[in-house]
Protein backbone atom coordinates (compact mmCIF):
# COMPACT_ATOMS: atom_id res chain seq x y z
CA UNK A 1 0.00 0.00 0.00
CA UNK A 2 1.33 3.76 -0.93
CA UNK A 3 1.70 6.13 2.09
CA UNK A 4 -1.26 8.33 2.27
CA UNK A 5 -0.47 11.82 0.74
CA UNK A 6 -0.87 14.13 3.69
CA UNK A 7 -1.90 17.58 4.25
CA UNK A 8 1.73 18.35 4.55
CA UNK A 9 2.38 16.13 0.91
CA UNK A 10 -1.19 18.99 -0.36
CA UNK A 11 0.65 21.45 0.40
CA UNK A 12 3.56 21.48 -1.22
CA UNK A 13 2.37 19.20 -4.17
CA UNK A 14 -1.06 20.26 -5.42
CA UNK A 15 -1.39 21.96 -7.97
CA UNK A 16 -5.23 23.97 -8.58
CA UNK A 17 -4.22 24.95 -12.39
CA UNK A 18 -3.65 21.39 -13.03
CA UNK A 19 -6.53 20.02 -11.13
CA UNK A 20 -8.93 22.76 -12.89
CA UNK A 21 -7.90 20.77 -16.17
CA UNK A 22 -10.52 18.14 -15.21
CA UNK A 23 -13.39 21.48 -15.36
CA UNK A 24 -12.70 22.57 -19.08
CA UNK A 25 -16.04 21.02 -20.20
CA UNK A 26 -15.58 19.08 -23.51
CA UNK A 27 -12.25 18.75 -23.19
CA UNK A 28 -11.63 16.18 -20.57
CA UNK A 29 -13.83 12.88 -20.73
CA UNK A 30 -13.28 11.58 -17.06
CA UNK A 31 -13.92 15.13 -15.74
CA UNK A 32 -17.04 15.81 -17.96
CA UNK A 33 -18.17 12.57 -16.69
CA UNK A 34 -17.97 13.22 -12.78
CA UNK A 35 -18.75 17.20 -13.34
CA UNK A 36 -22.34 16.69 -15.00
CA UNK A 37 -23.42 14.21 -12.43
CA UNK A 38 -22.85 16.09 -9.37
CA UNK A 39 -24.38 19.05 -11.12
CA UNK A 40 -27.66 17.09 -11.87
CA UNK A 41 -27.58 16.10 -8.66
CA UNK A 42 -27.12 19.38 -7.15
CA UNK A 43 -29.45 21.32 -9.33
CA UNK A 44 -32.39 18.39 -8.40
CA UNK A 45 -31.40 19.04 -4.79
CA UNK A 46 -30.96 23.04 -4.49
CA UNK A 47 -32.71 24.31 -7.93
CA UNK A 48 -36.14 22.41 -6.75
CA UNK A 49 -35.74 23.65 -3.29
CA UNK A 50 -35.64 20.34 -1.47
CA UNK A 51 -32.82 21.49 0.37
CA UNK A 52 -32.82 25.40 1.54
CA UNK A 53 -32.49 27.81 4.30
CA UNK A 54 -30.32 31.07 5.17
CA UNK A 55 -26.84 29.75 5.40
CA UNK A 56 -24.42 27.04 3.62
CA UNK A 57 -20.68 25.81 4.06
CA UNK A 58 -19.12 24.23 1.27
CA UNK A 59 -16.41 21.94 3.17
CA UNK A 60 -13.62 21.54 0.95
CA UNK A 61 -14.17 23.64 -1.92
CA UNK A 62 -10.71 22.69 -3.45
CA UNK A 63 -10.04 25.70 -5.99
CA UNK A 64 -14.00 25.04 -7.65
CA UNK A 65 -16.81 27.12 -7.03
CA UNK A 66 -19.25 24.89 -9.91
CA UNK A 67 -20.73 22.88 -6.92
CA UNK A 68 -22.05 26.22 -5.73
CA UNK A 69 -24.24 27.32 -8.67
CA UNK A 70 -27.43 25.44 -8.11
CA UNK A 71 -26.84 26.18 -4.36
CA UNK A 72 -26.77 29.79 -4.37
CA UNK A 73 -30.91 29.65 -5.76
CA UNK A 74 -31.43 28.16 -2.56
CA UNK A 75 -29.38 29.92 0.34
CA UNK A 76 -28.88 33.55 0.78
CA UNK A 77 -25.25 33.30 2.50
CA UNK A 78 -22.51 30.48 1.07
CA UNK A 79 -19.21 30.28 2.88
CA UNK A 80 -16.73 28.82 0.50
CA UNK A 81 -13.56 26.77 2.54
CA UNK A 82 -10.14 24.67 2.08
CA UNK A 83 -7.37 23.36 3.09
CA UNK A 84 -5.03 24.81 0.86
CA UNK A 85 -3.56 28.39 0.68
CA UNK A 86 -3.45 28.26 -2.86
CA UNK A 87 -6.96 26.60 -3.11
CA UNK A 88 -8.64 29.51 -1.43
CA UNK A 89 -6.48 32.00 -3.62
CA UNK A 90 -8.03 30.58 -6.87
CA UNK A 91 -11.85 30.45 -5.55
CA UNK A 92 -10.86 34.80 -4.86
CA UNK A 93 -9.82 35.32 -7.81
CA UNK A 94 -13.17 33.90 -9.15
CA UNK A 95 -15.19 35.85 -6.58
CA UNK A 96 -13.40 39.32 -7.26
CA UNK A 97 -13.30 38.50 -11.02
CA UNK A 98 -9.53 39.01 -10.98
CA UNK A 99 -7.03 38.84 -14.27
CA UNK A 100 -6.41 35.11 -14.40
CA UNK A 101 -9.16 33.46 -12.71
CA UNK A 102 -10.53 30.56 -14.36
CA UNK A 103 -13.41 30.56 -16.65
CA UNK A 104 -16.23 29.04 -15.39
CA UNK A 105 -18.79 29.98 -18.20
CA UNK A 106 -19.31 26.83 -20.10
CA UNK A 107 -19.71 24.89 -16.58
CA UNK A 108 -22.19 27.76 -15.60
CA UNK A 109 -24.48 27.55 -18.91
CA UNK A 110 -24.88 24.32 -18.63
CA UNK A 111 -26.19 24.68 -14.99
CA UNK A 112 -28.45 27.69 -16.57
CA UNK A 113 -29.61 24.78 -19.22
CA UNK A 114 -30.69 21.93 -16.15
CA UNK A 115 -32.25 24.76 -14.40
CA UNK A 116 -33.85 25.80 -17.63
CA UNK A 117 -32.34 29.44 -17.60
CA UNK A 118 -30.14 28.69 -20.78
CA UNK A 119 -30.05 32.45 -21.24
CA UNK A 120 -28.93 33.69 -17.47
CA UNK A 121 -25.68 32.80 -16.79
CA UNK A 122 -24.59 36.50 -16.13
CA UNK A 123 -26.69 36.88 -13.74
CA UNK A 124 -26.71 33.51 -12.31
CA UNK A 125 -22.43 34.36 -12.08
CA UNK A 126 -23.03 37.57 -10.25
CA UNK A 127 -25.97 36.20 -7.95
CA UNK A 128 -23.22 33.59 -7.10
CA UNK A 129 -20.42 35.93 -6.08
CA UNK A 130 -23.20 37.67 -4.09
CA UNK A 131 -23.77 34.89 -1.80
CA UNK A 132 -20.70 33.99 -1.07
CA UNK A 133 -19.94 36.05 1.91
CA UNK A 134 -16.42 34.56 3.38
CA UNK A 135 -13.53 31.91 2.08
CA UNK A 136 -12.58 30.37 4.47
CA UNK A 137 -9.77 27.84 6.11
CA UNK A 138 -11.11 24.64 7.20
CA UNK A 139 -9.88 21.72 8.34
CA UNK A 140 -11.91 18.42 8.90
CA UNK A 141 -9.72 16.73 10.97
CA UNK A 142 -10.33 18.96 13.53
CA UNK A 143 -12.91 18.77 16.13
CA UNK A 144 -13.83 22.54 14.71
CA UNK A 145 -12.75 22.61 10.88
CA UNK A 146 -13.34 25.85 11.56
CA UNK A 147 -11.03 26.64 14.22
CA UNK A 148 -9.86 29.26 15.09
CA UNK A 149 -13.30 30.92 14.40
CA UNK A 150 -16.39 29.45 16.09
CA UNK A 151 -19.10 29.86 13.51
CA UNK A 152 -23.13 29.97 14.17
CA UNK A 153 -24.58 26.64 12.77
CA UNK A 154 -26.08 26.23 9.61
CA UNK A 155 -28.85 24.90 8.00
CA UNK A 156 -26.80 22.84 5.32
CA UNK A 157 -22.80 21.56 4.88
CA UNK A 158 -22.26 20.56 1.50
CA UNK A 159 -18.91 18.98 0.46
CA UNK A 160 -18.05 17.26 -2.91
CA UNK A 161 -14.96 14.67 -2.99
CA UNK A 162 -12.95 15.93 0.24
CA UNK A 163 -13.61 13.73 2.81
CA UNK A 164 -11.97 10.60 1.26
CA UNK A 165 -9.23 12.52 0.01
CA UNK A 166 -8.32 14.00 3.38
CA UNK A 167 -9.18 10.88 5.61
CA UNK A 168 -6.17 8.92 6.14
CA UNK A 169 -7.91 5.56 7.57
CA UNK A 170 -11.93 5.07 8.18
CA UNK A 171 -11.96 5.94 11.60
CA UNK A 172 -10.60 9.05 10.52
CA UNK A 173 -13.47 9.19 8.16
CA UNK A 174 -15.86 8.42 10.78
CA UNK A 175 -14.05 11.76 12.79
CA UNK A 176 -14.48 14.08 10.14
CA UNK A 177 -18.30 13.31 9.48
CA UNK A 178 -18.77 14.27 13.23
CA UNK A 179 -16.66 17.36 13.04
CA UNK A 180 -18.66 18.60 9.66
CA UNK A 181 -22.03 17.56 11.47
CA UNK A 182 -20.65 19.75 14.23
CA UNK A 183 -21.29 22.76 12.49
CA UNK A 184 -24.76 22.23 11.40
CA UNK A 185 -28.58 23.64 13.39
CA UNK A 186 -30.05 20.08 14.39
CA UNK A 187 -32.12 19.03 11.61
CA UNK A 188 -29.67 20.49 9.54
CA UNK A 189 -28.72 18.83 6.05
CA UNK A 190 -25.27 17.00 5.02
CA UNK A 191 -24.89 17.05 1.27
CA UNK A 192 -21.65 14.85 0.36
CA UNK A 193 -20.94 13.67 -3.15
CA UNK A 194 -17.48 11.88 -4.61
CA UNK A 195 -16.03 8.80 -5.52
CA UNK A 196 -16.61 4.82 -4.36
CA UNK A 197 -13.74 2.11 -4.13
CA UNK A 198 -11.24 4.48 -4.94
CA UNK A 199 -7.49 4.90 -4.44
CA UNK A 200 -5.99 7.45 -6.01
CA UNK A 201 -6.36 10.37 -7.99
CA UNK A 202 -3.66 12.10 -10.17
CA UNK A 203 -3.28 15.98 -10.63
CA UNK A 204 -0.77 17.18 -12.87
CA UNK A 205 2.06 14.55 -12.43
CA UNK A 206 1.40 14.20 -8.41
CA UNK A 207 -0.59 11.01 -7.51
CA UNK A 208 -2.83 11.59 -4.33
CA UNK A 209 -4.63 9.10 -2.12
CA UNK A 210 -8.13 8.36 -1.62
CA UNK A 211 -9.85 6.82 1.08
CA UNK A 212 -11.48 3.35 -0.64
CA UNK A 213 -15.15 3.73 0.47
CA UNK A 214 -18.03 1.32 -0.07
CA UNK A 215 -21.83 2.40 -0.02
CA UNK A 216 -22.34 -0.14 3.36
CA UNK A 217 -19.75 1.98 5.28
CA UNK A 218 -20.94 5.23 4.56
CA UNK A 219 -24.49 4.06 5.56
CA UNK A 220 -23.29 2.82 8.69
CA UNK A 221 -20.58 6.08 9.39
CA UNK A 222 -23.49 8.60 8.75
CA UNK A 223 -25.78 6.58 11.29
CA UNK A 224 -23.20 6.52 14.05
CA UNK A 225 -22.61 10.39 13.70
CA UNK A 226 -26.29 11.13 14.03
CA UNK A 227 -28.04 11.46 11.11
CA UNK A 228 -30.61 10.20 8.62
CA UNK A 229 -30.33 9.34 5.13
CA UNK A 230 -32.88 11.34 2.96
CA UNK A 231 -31.20 9.86 -0.39
CA UNK A 232 -28.57 7.76 -1.29
CA UNK A 233 -27.81 7.58 -4.84
CA UNK A 234 -24.60 5.93 -6.93
CA UNK A 235 -24.11 5.79 -10.80
CA UNK A 236 -21.22 3.21 -11.92
CA UNK A 237 -18.76 4.54 -14.19
CA UNK A 238 -18.96 5.07 -17.53
CA UNK A 239 -15.39 5.51 -18.61
CA UNK A 240 -13.01 2.93 -18.51
CA UNK A 241 -10.15 5.35 -20.36
CA UNK A 242 -8.60 7.06 -17.72
CA UNK A 243 -8.04 4.78 -15.01
CA UNK A 244 -4.73 5.69 -14.74
CA UNK A 245 -5.53 8.74 -14.14
CA UNK A 246 -8.45 7.89 -10.99
CA UNK A 247 -9.71 4.25 -10.34
CA UNK A 248 -12.87 4.81 -8.75
CA UNK A 249 -15.35 2.38 -9.57
CA UNK A 250 -18.78 4.88 -8.91
CA UNK A 251 -19.77 8.44 -8.19
CA UNK A 252 -22.30 8.55 -4.91
CA UNK A 253 -24.76 11.49 -4.00
CA UNK A 254 -26.21 11.73 -0.66
CA UNK A 255 -28.67 13.44 1.30
CA UNK A 256 -28.74 13.26 5.05
CA UNK A 257 -30.52 15.44 8.35
CA UNK A 258 -28.97 15.90 11.18
CA UNK A 259 -30.83 14.85 14.25
CA UNK A 260 -33.06 16.98 15.40
CA UNK A 261 -32.34 16.20 19.27
CA UNK A 262 -28.42 16.51 18.84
Amino acid sequence: MEEFTGGDVYKKEFNPQAYLEYFKFGSHTLGDESVTYYLECLCKTFASGSVKGETLIDVGSGPTIYQLMSACESFETIIASDYLDQNLREIEKWWKNEPGAFDWSPVGIYVCELEGKRAKWPEKEAKLRRAIQQVLKCDVNQQNPMAPLRLPLVDCVLSTECLESACKDLASYKAALSNIGSLLKPGGHLVLSGLLESTFLVVGSQKFSILFLTEKFQREALAESGFTIIQYKTQRRIDKEMLDLCDFAAFYFIIAQKGKGD
